[in-house]
């Protein structure tokens, strides 16, 4: 309600009352439009609402932002709304994963190339530095590009330009940068496994992602919106969960965060036979899911057999030798092999 009158009404007081309607009307309208920005993040975790007032923050500026957060917590979904929040929201938002292509052609990929710079190159080529000109541009999982790499992007960044591969001319570019990893990058850069400067300058704000295990408020909110969001394609019957099927998945680990979640009630849907998902359903799903993950004292022991048999078969199955390499002693190294029955003699 906007207020009232009397009767008899009075033409000017009338008009007024619709003048203010109008104008607080105006007015949420405009505020939903600034949260468009955040439209796409499902949230009621304090956690989750701290970070997204610190995105909102940063987003107004231009600085290169970097985003840490374990795979499948949304570093893309933070991205995205960091490019609508930000001043370049009518630009192009162009989003790429570094460890998805080959080291060779990721050169091309975001210079460009010319006509003619290498085989197969038939004709010239932009590359999404120029595509995300006057936007943004998120390099996703950058803590996996090749060293060599890496200075070519600190030279971009820093002269704002970019060379196509087979060019002499530099182009110059006005691209945000958002990059992302899995990698704990100050870590990395620390150990010399990434460059420093290069860190630095991705880095100029960090944004750090939070486990879905940190936000438990949010796996019911997340799991009923992919339950009733699922792909059409499918006639699924499933419109919710049980208690107790809810309660399984509030009370699990979720190693894969909100992308398992999302994998896991995709799969359930798939299934379900009825409208109210049943507990024995999601431990099924559950079941499988983790059945065709190792675990991780396993995935260690394989790691280390196989770094055993790389070893041996450079040193030609000389024991002193490869206990050196692998800063061990002789005894230590016996006792590794034998773990993994493993003989010397197999590799001379």
């Amino acid at each position: 309600m906007f207020g009232f009158i009397t009767k008899p009404i009075d033409s000017g007081e009338l008009m007024d009352k619709i003048d203010k309607a109008l104008r607080l009307s105006a007015g949420n309208s405009h505020n939903k439009q600034q949260e468009n920005w955040r439209a796409n993040i499902l949230t009621r975790s304090q956690l989750m609402e701290n970070l997204l007032s610190e995105v909102k923050r940063l987003a107004q500026g231009d600085a290169s932002l970097f985003i840490h957060g374990e795979s499948g917590t949304g570093k893309e979904l933070i991205a995205q709304a960091i490019h609508k929040a930000s001043p370049r929201h009518n630009g192009p938002f162009i989003a790429v994963n570094c460890s998805a292509i080959p080291e060779d052609l990721l050169e091309s990929e975001l210079f460009g190339h010319r006509k003619g710079a290498f085989s197969g190159a038939f004709e010239h080529r932009q590359g999404l530095f120029q595509a995300a000109d006057s936007g943004t541009l998120f390099l996703d999982e950058i803590g996996d590009m090749s060293s060599a790499f890496q200075v070519k992007l600190l030279r971009a960044l820093q002269e704002r330009q970019i060379r196509p591969v087979g060019s002499n001319t530099s182009i110059p570019v006005d691209v945000r940068i958002v990059s992302a990893s899995h990698h704990d990058l100050e870590k990395k850069a620390n150990d010399g496994g990434f460059r420093m400067d290069l860190y630095y300058r991705l880095s100029v704000a960090k944004l750090t992602l939070p486990k879905l295990s940190e936000r438990r408020e949010d796996i019911s909110l997340l799991a009923n919106y992919f339950i009733t969001h699922s792909d059409s394609t499918y006639s699924y019957v499933a419109k919710g969960f049980s208690n107790q099927a809810m309660e399984i998945l509030l009370s699990y680990d979720w190693p894969g965060n909100v992308r398992q979640l999302q994998n896991v009630v995709e799969h359930v849907s798939a299934l379900a036979t009825t409208p109210i998902v049943p507990a024995n359903l999601v431990e099924r799903v559950l079941q499988e899911k983790n059945s065709t993950m190792q675990g991780l004292k396993e995935a260690k022991s394989q790691f280390e057999k196989e770094y055993l048999i790389k070893l041996l078969r450079s040193v030609d199955g000389n024991v002193s030798q490869a206990a050196r390499l692998a800063k061990g002693n002789r005894t230590e190294f016996y006792k590794l092999l034998d773990r993994h029955q493993l003989k010397p003699t197999t590799f001379k």
